[in-house]
């Protein structure tokens, strides 16, 4: 299965495979759950799923820290259950889209076991590993994203190793060519089983600086955690992860082609995010949080974010998610708990139109708000570590709402490894089923319009001056196949209308009057060209 142009208008569903469906009843979602529930997802009429990891591992960061990179840990199934899911799902025309954790392995993992044994053996350098300054403190400063230093002592060595995310998740070092041909091995097993690409996790946290330069103080601004009082020049976004890059899209086009896509933070996300994706020899595209941690969906932060990528010759091509496994929902960032259904379709909307790929979560196309999970029964070391002061992630990650009346929501005939939200049972998918007004409904017609007007896929984008405070407008398309793009985040109507020449397309939480309402959205296109293009 080749990979042509059109992987730049997809919609991706992403599934977080514990969460999902659990086929066994230990409560915990698996791949065989993951394959039964298939046929809804291919209803939405997305082109391809992306699913988190499920790879063996110790779950000290629920699968982000792997153990073995060519296995299905027990929870979730086996090698064969996988090559069935893959199977359906193109049976289905969806193609499928898999995480592979390059920055970081388990400490559990065989290479790291080696690795620490002593200084001297095959994989010996195969880690970060640094001696500690002279009074024995660790050899930078650089913090760890879950709180506290970025490296912890081992006795067996004698020395620290760096781990920019948990101490069970060890930093590989990707300066060495050997450690890329092991990690392009991997990918080579995944693709030889018929995987249509990678999600590549935390991509920019590696490699590092290898002379392991402090970093500089960060500028006031919001803190939770050690992390957010230095800059990160030295320990992520360094350049040879360009050159690794390259190496993995040989790789996949070598296949025929396949679709890449980097998670990119930081504090240079946007720099990052274009030489990641520049020409045609690095990766396909890729995606950051400007979206997913922003507190408000503001005119200011969609034309700043938006404006980045201008289409400009040899510039690469951006992905979009509003929610993921590691941001809150949007709905509960961006309106009152009164509002979040109109917020819901309104996001719905403004998501299919945008230029770039686009990322649409599980529950998302449900409208389900961030979970409610007390604290007693927070798995997730950020949440723990960062409570009350963030949503945290585990919140976003509540079992997945299939049936309203069955007990834990139809996701497992157990108590599930994260509470369900009460909340979530009337938004179920049996409850939102077959009724045309539902946000699953409105999901589904959504989409549709995106497949059915090439111009929301990759038409040019550019925002409109000059409109009353508060709401998002901009234009797709260019002449007379353009689109023209109303949007009202707010919660009180504004006066506007689009002038003459325009007809309706698509609209939400609308009247068609002379004002936008609250949380209103349209979109409209030139006279004579509404139809499907």
């Amino acid at each position: 299965m080749g990979l042509s142009d059109d992987w730049r208008g997809w919609v991706i569903y992403q599934i977080y495979p514990r969460s999902f469906a659990d086929s066994n009843g230990d409560g915990v979602g698996d791949l065989p759950g993951v394959m039964a529930h298939l046929d809804h997802v291919a209803s939405l009429g997305v082109d391809a799923v992306w699913l988190s990891p499920f790879f063996p591992s110790p779950m000290a960061d629920f699968g982000y820290d792997v153990s073995d990179y060519c296995g299905v840990d027990p929870v979730f199934g086996t090698l064969e259950d996988f090559d069935a899911l893959i199977a359906r799902a193109h049976g289905l025309g969806l193609k499928v889209i898999i995480d592979q954790v390059y920055c970081h392995t388990s400490d559990r993992h065989a290479w790291f076991a080696e690795s620490r044994a002593n200084r001297t053996n095959a994989r010996a350098d195969w880690y970060v590993w640094a001696d500690a300054k002279p009074d024995g403190t660790p050899p930078s400063n650089w913090q760890s994203v879950f709180g506290g230093p970025a490296w912890t002592w081992d006795a067996r060595r004698g020395q620290y190793y760096l781990h920019n995310f948990l101490a069970e998740q060890p930093q590989l070092n990707l300066d060495l060519p050997a450690v890329q041909d092991a990690l392009l091995a991997v990918a080579r097993f995944w693709l030889d089983r018929g995987v249509d690409g990678f999600r590549l996790d935390a991509f920019n946290f590696a490699p590092h600086d290898p002379a392991l330069t402090d970093n500089p103080p960060a500028p006031p601004g919001p803190r939770t955690r050690p992390l957010d009082f230095q800059l990160k020049v030295h320990n992520q976004s360094q350049p040879g992860i360009f050159p690794f890059a390259e190496r993995i899209r040989a790789l996949t086009d070598s296949y025929g082609g396949r679709f890449t896509v980097a998670e990119v933070g930081g504090d240079d996300v946007d720099l990052e995010r274009h030489l990641l994706t520049e020409g045609q020899a690095r990766l396909n595209t890729s995606y950051g949080f400007e979206f997913l941690y922003a507190p408000h969906l503001t005119p200011e932060l969609v034309a700043t974010t938006l404006g980045r990528w201008t289409g400009a010759p040899g510039e690469g091509w951006p992905a979009w998610a509003f929610s993921n496994h590691d941001a809150p929902r949007a709905v509960s960032r961006w309106a009152p708990e009164s509002d979040r259904a109109a917020m819901a379709a309104l996001t719905l909307l403004l998501l299919v139109s945008l230029r770039g790929t686009v990322f649409l979560y599980q529950g998302e196309e449900l409208g389900l708000p961030q979970g409610d999970v007390p604290f007693d029964r927070l798995v997730d070391p950020e949440a723990i570590a960062n409570w009350p002061k963030t949503l945290g992630r585990d919140g976003a990650r509540t079992p997945m709402p299939w049936r309203d009346l069955a007990p834990w929501a139809g996701f497992s005939t157990v108590e599930p490894w994260l509470p369900v939200d009460a909340r979530h049972l009337p938004l179920s998918v049996a409850s939102q089923t077959d009724h045309p007004a539902s946000t699953l409904a409105l999901t589904r017609r959504l989409i549709a319009l995106r497949r059915s007007r090439p111009v929301l896929q990759t038409g040019a984008l550019h925002m409109v001056a000059g409109v009353p405070d508060g709401l998002i407008v901009f234009e797709r398309g260019t002449g007379e196949d353009r689109l023209l793009c109303a949007f009202n985040p707010t919660g009180a109507a504004v006066d506007w209308t689009p002038g003459p020449g325009w007809s309706p397309v698509e609209s939400v939480n609308d009247d068609g009057g002379s004002a936008l309402g609250p949380y209103a959205a349209r979109i409209l296109g030139r006279k004579g060209s509404t139809s499907p293009a």
